[in-house]
């Protein structure tokens, strides 16, 4: 059958906007939302204008003065946390040519001098001196020439959001239900807090919905992530290491997902284990040299050794904070998008805070076992996924043959619940996530955000 509706006479294209309630239907979504400059562009302020978008980790700038720079969707930006210990989002540019100001991963500084023509400012933001200024006739008082700052930066239990829409809703009420599940990850660590380590940093030719697509989808693991699969169970007979518990009949599984709105969504796979002191490690890949350090530990501590062992294992969940955060195993997952068709992932191990002493001088050995745990998946699993989505990217240049389906477990009596809160569960592998999430873009890419900078006075 011919299918007349493909081409550039394409009814979603007409005019001189975009008909979102076209491209983004109940079972399917339009290639162009993937493949559009135009929409991308559109996204920078509708979706990573307009929303709390993560933006560090309170790890990463500990004392006054540190500083870290990053991104909000496209703007170059600099969270720190100033001499006063205020955490601040500066953007990274001169209020003079516009150049950046920064040009360093991270570092310590309580003032930040323009590479290009020497002006300085305090790391407040406010401009503190230019060079030969009886060069100019103008008041260098004016608040103007203080460096743009995100207006709304607000941390919750370390990650540190920042948001340029006045309407958002306070950071709160945008994370709502997802805060459960970081709370749990959090609160199995002593004090319920943990630290950034170094990042593996990975780029792939692909829009960066995605990987936000991917960050939830149990459907793909045991096609996609085979040779992981075998390379976790090489070395045991019973073949239930790592993310085996995909295999058979996963949606028979106790695992599920939940979607909690605002585009945040959540994989259980812990009902999967038992409920007992060391069910996490048990389910931990091999990694060369982990005997060593699990002696080690069984050691010094015996009764206790599971419980340290536990918190070297990867958690087995997947939280997910619209647009670009996921919190997976052990790991912190950033999204950067750089244009339609590129994208970062930059994923961040993560080491146990102990500030009361509860391990002693075991502390070392755990974070040491616990980084081995996190080289596994950015190394060998999420190459798997880099590759389907660069080859999505090439799939979907065919633009004729329009449309992307997500409906897997739609209209099926029983399968999907919801409740009271608006909170919707189903099985480990439906699409669920990825139809409510879209619409929540769809309706973002539909709204018109309050978006302001601020200065110093």
């Amino acid at each position: 059958m011919l299918d007349k509706t493909a081409g550039h006479n394409r009814p979603g294209f007409n005019g001189p906007g975009y008909d979102y309630d076209y491209l983004i239907q109940d079972d399917r979504v339009h290639q162009s939302i993937y493949t559009d400059p135009a929409i991308f562009t559109a996204e920078m302020t509708h979706i990573f204008g307009a929303v709390w978008v993560y933006l560090a980790h309170e790890s990463q700038i500990p004392k006054n003065d540190d500083f870290i720079t990053t991104k909000l969707g496209l703007r170059p930006i600099i969270v720190l946390r100033d001499s006063d210990g205020v955490i601040r989002a500066l953007y990274n540019r001169c209020t003079h040519r516009g150049t950046t100001l920064c040009r360093l991963e991270k570092g310590s500084a309580h003032i930040f001098r323009c590479p290009y023509h020497g002006w300085t400012f305090n790391n407040t933001g406010k401009l503190r001196n230019v060079p030969w200024p009886d060069g100019y006739a103008s008041d260098f008082k004016d608040s103007k020439f203080n460096v743009a700052q995100v207006p709304r930066v607000e941390s919750y239990r370390g990650f540190i959001f920042g948001t340029l829409n006045m309407d958002a809703p306070s950071l709160d009420d945008y994370l709502g239900p997802v805060k459960g599940p970081i709370d749990e990850w959090l609160d199995r660590h002593p004090g319920g807090k943990i630290a950034y380590c170094e990042a593996n940093r990975l780029m792939y030719r692909g829009n960066w919905k995605l990987a936000y697509d991917n960050s939830c989808d149990g459907y793909h693991v045991v096609f996609s992530h085979r040779s992981l699969l075998d390379m976790e169970n090489r070395l045991v007979n019973e073949a239930d290491k790592g993310m085996s518990f995909y295999k058979g009949r996963p949606d028979s599984a106790p695992m599920y997902m939940k979607y909690f709105g605002h585009g945040h969504h959540f994989k259980d796979k812990r009902p999967n284990m038992e409920i007992k002191p060391g069910a996490m490690w048990a389910i931990e890949g091999p990694h060369p040299g982990m005997e060593h350090y699990e002696a080690e530990l069984r050691r010094r501590f015996s009764a206790r050794a599971d419980e340290a062992l536990d918190l070297a294992a990867s958690e087995p969940v997947n939280i997910n904070v619209f647009p670009n955060l996921s919190i997976l195993g052990n790991h912190i997952q950033v999204i950067e998008p750089l244009n339609h068709y590129e994208t970062n992932t930059i994923w961040y191990g993560t080491a146990v805070v102990d500030d009361e002493g509860v391990w002693g001088d075991a502390l070392p050995l755990i974070n040491a076992l616990r980084m081995r745990t996190q080289e596994g998946f950015p190394n060998f699993g999420e190459v798997d996924d880099l590759a389907n989505f660069e080859e999505i990217q090439r799939g979907l240049a065919a633009f004729e043959d329009e449309w992307v389906y997500m409906h897997r477990g739609m209209d099926i009596p029983g399968r999907i619940s919801g409740d009271a809160d608006g909170v919707i569960t189903a099985p480990a592998t439906d699409e669920m996530f990825m139809r409510e999430y879209i619409k929540e873009w769809k309706r973002l890419m539909q709204t018109e955000p309050n978006i302001q900078i601020k200065r110093e006075p």
